[in-house]
């Protein structure tokens, strides 16, 4: 309903593969995932593909370095469980 085209991964490798084969203008990457944790995702997102918008979602938010969020360039944080209006909202936000 908002419009946009959503591209989904079902893992980080996946998620690197479709950021190297399309023009992404938002990743919204969960933290606590098999083989890479998000932050790492996001930081090898940054390398690749500057432009993008980086967002975290975790439900472990006090185990995640806040120094190291702002140096790979994460725009939000999102905490688990969300509220879709809330989420929906910082989404907008970058891809207004």
């Amino acid at each position: 309903r908002e419009g946009w085209n959503i591209l989904l991964a079902g893992s980080p490798s996946e998620a690197l593969e479709i950021i190297d084969q399309n023009r992404v203008d938002l990743i919204l990457s969960d933290h606590k995932m098999p083989g890479m944790t998000g932050t790492e995702l996001l930081g090898e997102v940054s390398r690749r593909s500057p432009e993008t918008v980086r967002i975290l979602i975790t439900g472990w938010s006090e185990a995640i370095d806040e120094e190291e969020l702002a140096r790979i360039g994460v725009g939000a944080m999102v905490s688990k469980p969300w509220d879709d209006a809330e989420l929906k909202s910082v989404l907008r936000q970058y891809l207004a």
